[in-house]
């Protein structure tokens, strides 16, 4: 800390207070997160040379699969190794520059996933609902502005959170308690009135997650309105397979942030450990399930993956 200059401190550092009060949490969690931060960084490497390898794949649904996996992979660089490094070195510190950092990167990087969530969801929906026009209306062109869509919208609208935070002045407190540097976990404690903070944070993720949100469960409802009009045998399993893998990963992205809005709500009820346990899940159990979903599901990617393993990379 450096002194300032009405006699208090000015904060230089923060201490992260991920589970220091249950070591046991730390010792149990460790091999788990590891095994998942492998399993996350490995299969998402494994889908992208799989997706740029292969010339069958180089369509518009599996480039936007690559850039959710690019997304999952920054997301879980940007929390789990540290998360670990406090787990088994007890290095606790982090630099005022580095957590604010830390903050943007999660909060455009999350919102950047739940656009491509939404694109591939209306990706979906023309597959479904215009089959005939979907080579003209989803096409490589369209991949390149919605990723300047993804890209611009998120990162200009996430940017005043980190900032204002960082503009704060932090007097004296800096510990946090939580094992990520999430906005109103460091805001509060600021010397400062943290109001503008926490409006701020509703009312931009409810503006970017609520209406992605809404956009995927529209384009649901019309692809299971379409589907069920769908006389042909086999044409309703052959539809729903097309989007079931995506369904799924939608499915679990929403349940998961509704379980930590809840988590947030009760939060008089519930341990403070349990929000920093689902921040730190949030950022690694995706990134590992969604090419496996995918891999699973999708048979032209699983092809893929084993004439890529028979090659030898």
């Amino acid at each position: 800390m450096t002194p300032h200059r009405n006699g208090s401190s000015e904060v230089s550092e923060f201490l992260l207070n991920c589970f220091v009060r249950y070591p046991s949490w730390q010792h149990g969690l460790s091999l788990p997160l590891t095994l998942l931060y492998v399993l996350a960084m490995g299969t998402n490497t494994i889908l992208l040379i799989t997706i740029c390898r292969e010339a069958s794949l180089h369509q518009p649904m599996y480039y936007l699969l690559s850039l959710l996996s690019l997304l999952d992979m920054v997301l879980c660089l940007t929390v789990i190794p540290k998360v670990l490094a406090i787990f088994w070195f007890d290095l606790r510190s982090i630099s005022f520059s580095t957590c604010f950092l830390q903050m943007y990167i999660m909060n455009c990087f999350f919102a950047m996933e739940s656009c491509t969530f939404m694109v591939m969801a209306y990706d979906r929906y023309v597959a479904i609902c215009h089959p005939l026009r979907y080579p003209s209306i989803i096409n490589d062109q369209f991949v390149g502005k919605a990723a300047i869509f993804i890209v611009a919208r998120n990162v200009l609208l996430t940017m005043p959170i980190p900032i204002l935070s960082a503009r704060l002045h932090y007097c004296g407190r800096n510990v946090i308690e939580n094992c990520i540097c999430a906005n109103m976990s460091v805001s509060r404690l600021s010397c400062d009135d943290v109001t503008l903070n926490r409006l701020l944070q509703f009312a931009g993720g409810w503006t970017l997650l609520g209406s992605d949100l809404i956009l995927i469960f529209l384009s649901y409802t019309l692809i299971l309105r379409a589907v069920l009009r769908l006389k042909a045998e086999g044409a309703v399993a052959k539809a729903l397979r097309t989007c079931g893998s995506h369904f799924i990963l939608i499915l679990f992205f929403s349940s998961v942030l509704l379980v930590f809005v809840l988590t947030h709500v009760a939060k008089k009820k519930v341990s403070t450990e349990v929000p920093a346990l689902l921040n730190v899940l949030h950022h690694v159990i995706p990134a590992a399930l969604n090419p496996i979903v995918y891999g699973v599901r999708t048979q032209e990617i699983k092809q893929g993956i084993q004439r890529l393993l028979r090659k030898g990379w």
